[in-house]
C-alpha cells in the first residue's frame, strides 16, 4: 500500500528533536510531524505531548520528490464542532458591541451631506483620534519619574 497526501495512518515515534518528532510508517519509511502540527495548541516542547515509541495517528501532508515525508498529528484529530448558538424563541440575537468607540457602520441618512460636510466632520474626527493617540507618548518624554526634568 502507497503513501498519498491525505491519509491518515498510524506509526511509531522513533525520535524527538527540538523542531518536531520522526515517526515510522508502515513499510518502514520514516516522517516527520514538524513542532507546529504536533498539537491544536501551543507546543513548546514536544516531550510534553510525545514519547518515543509512542503510536500515533498521523495525516500525510506532503510528499517532497526526494521521498520526505510531512505529517501532521493535528489533523489527524477528529474535527471538534463548535457549539451552534442556542435561542428561545421569544428572545432574538443581539449583537455584540464592538471594540472601541468607532462606528463601523456609518447611520444611513435620509438626505446626503455635501462633501465640505463630510469633509469636515473627517477632520474633525481625525483629530480628536491623533489628540488621544499623542497624550500617552508627551508622558514618556518627561523622563521615568513623570515629573519633568528631576536635574537642576
Amino acid at each position: 500500500m502507497g503513501l498519498e497526501v491525505g491519509m491518515i495512518v498510524e506509526g511509531k515515534v522513533t525520535g524527538i528533536t527540538k523542531f518536531g518528532a520522526f515517526v515510522e510508517l508502515d513499510g518502514g519509511k520514516t516522517g516527520m510531524v514538524h513542532i507546529s502540527e504536533i498539537a491544536p495548541t501551543y507546543v513548546s516542547n514536544i516531550s510534553d505531548h510525545l514519547k518515543e515509541n509512542q503510536t500515533v495517528k498521523v495525516k500525510v501532508l506532503g510528499i517532497s520528490d526526494e521521498g520526505k515525508i510531512s505529517l501532521s498529528i493535528k489533523k489527524a484529530l477528529p474535527q471538534q464542532r463548535k457549539p451552534a448558538f442556542k435561542q428561545n424563541r421569544n428572545s432574538s440575537p443581539r449583537p455584540q458591541p464592538r471594540p472601541g468607540n468607532f462606528e463601523w457602520q456609518p447611520q444611513k441618512r435620509s438626505e446626503p451631506s455635501s462633501f465640505e460636510d463630510m469633509l469636515s466632520k473627517f477632520k474633525q474626527t481625525s483629530d480628536e483620534k491623533m489628540s488621544g493617540m499623542k497624550r500617552p507618548s508627551e508622558n514618556r518624554r518627561r523622563g521615568f519619574s513623570g515629573r519633568g526634568n528631576s536635574q537642576k
